[in-house]
């Protein structure tokens, strides 16, 4: 979802494209997992990630709720997010030796940090919150590199489709009413979170599949 920000105060101030280098290769993190901490609500979970989720790890979304994940409500949708642990309030896929335990499928907001996007003209490009990570010795590297996602044109459709429907949910909401709110974050929870994808097919037609059903 947006958030109301200066990139101006938290970036370099430019906007870059997936093929465009930026310092933020840091030896895979070596040594270090303080993204992973503390980070509340705010690592949310769109469609691909509970469908790489649920596929590799061969679990129902339902048996992450309460204990990996958690659904909370943005801008009045209600949308999933990874959950911290209680005492620790590191991330409930942290390795007690401070490492993901999903890395190789862990959720896009993960991928990006530290990078952000901006959403302008119906499109998007990314920004370098060039403080967010202390990790020094930064090397330059692309960003679809960093992302490390098959297919990220394909991805990148995605991400803007989900963006876009996000917003259109919130408008209608704000017009048409809390029972039509309710109505439609429960019909969203299910289609696009709760009803299993098939592991056997390309996630996204199923996501467009999907998104056909849904009428705002």
């Amino acid at each position: 979802m947006e958030r109301e920000v200066d990139i101006e105060l938290i970036s370099d101030g430019k906007r870059y494209l997936s093929n465009d280098l930026v310092k933020l290769e840091c030896e895979e993190c070596k040594g270090c997992s303080d993204c992973c901490k503390d980070m509340g609500d705010s690592i949310l979970l769109d469609p691909y990630d509970v469908f790489m989720l649920t596929v590799h790890l061969k679990r129902t979304f339902e048996s992450f709720l309460d204990q990996e994940i958690s659904l909370g409500v943005i801008h009045q949708v209600i949308l999933p997010h990874l959950k911290m642990c209680q005492e620790e309030l590191n991330c409930s896929f942290l390795s007690e030796d401070g490492r993901c335990k999903i890395h190789s499928i862990r959720p896009g907001f993960c991928r990006l940090f530290p990078l952000g996007r901006i959403y302008e003209n119906d499109s998007f490009s990314y920004f370098h919150q060039n403080t967010a990570c202390t990790k020094g010795g930064k090397s330059k590297t692309k960003i679809k590199k960093w992302l490390g996602i098959p297919n990220l044109s394909a991805y990148e459709a995605f991400i803007l489709s989900w963006h876009d429907l996000l917003k259109e949910m919130e408008k209608a909401g704000n017009e048409l009413g809390f029972e039509w709110q309710s109505a439609h974050n429960v019909k969203m929870l299910q289609l696009f979170f709760q009803l299993p994808y098939d592991e056997n097919r390309d996630f996204f037609e199923q996501y467009y599949e999907r998104l056909h059903q849904l009428e705002l």
